[in-house]
């Protein structure tokens, strides 16, 4: 595994901190109705607002890690804030940001907001499985070693290791994080999300 630290890189977003990941890649930006990757100069931390400016992400889904033969998938979290994170075991930055994306999950799953992982190039499968029940992790994954299921993002940087998406109510793009994060990072996102308005039809705005 090779680690590379992220320079520092001045954003029109306030608060940018970078850290450590795995690999890199291309950065994020939406254009027009669905979410594609583009590499507008290395970005690690993207912000998409207002709401109408996101783009859709595509359905996401694959094996369930801890249950072989069960499919698991972004359509099974419809109306709910749905955080992303590529992880493996394998990778020491992975390691770092689970107990913060679980601590998380715990305070915010009962506002909607559900935490997917997808676990890449982990194999043999017992490795990434022993990694989640010793640390107590308690949101599923998707096990995808191959990352096929990273495919449907066109253009997506599948070297970037550890890496997050986080989707609004409706399941378009609304942050996109190409570094480990901190709980302090991921947090005020999804609050603020879960709490994004309503139309009167119940889907955000």
């Amino acid at each position: 595994m090779r680690t590379r630290r992220w320079p520092g890189v001045a954003l029109a977003v306030a608060g940018l901190v970078t850290v450590a990941a795995c690999s890199t890649g291309t950065d994020a930006v939406v254009e027009g109705g669905t979410f594609e990757f583009v590499s507008p100069g290395g970005q690690t931390k993207i912000f998409y607002d207002p709401p109408a400016s996101r783009g859709t992400a595509p359905e996401l889904a694959g094996e369930d890690l801890m249950q072989p033969g069960r499919q698991i998938g972004l359509s099974d979290f419809d109306g709910k804030v749905v955080v992303v994170n590529i992880w493996g075991s394998w990778c020491g930055p992975c390691r770092a940001e689970m107990p913060a994306l679980q601590q998380v999950y715990d305070q915010t799953k009962d506002t909607g907001v559900q935490l997917l992982g997808i676990d890449v190039r982990d194999e043999p499968r017992t490795a990434p499985q022993d990694f989640i029940r010793d640390r107590a992790v308690t949101y599923p994954s998707i096990y995808d070693p191959p990352g096929r299921s990273l495919l449907a993002l066109k253009g997506y940087p599948r070297n970037v290791v550890p890496s997050t998406i986080v989707l609004d109510r409706r399941h378009r793009v609304a942050a996109v994080f190409l570094t480990a994060l901190l709980a302090g990072d991921l947090l005020p996102v999804v609050r603020r999300l879960s709490a994004e308005p309503t139309t009167p039809q119940g889907q955000p705005s």
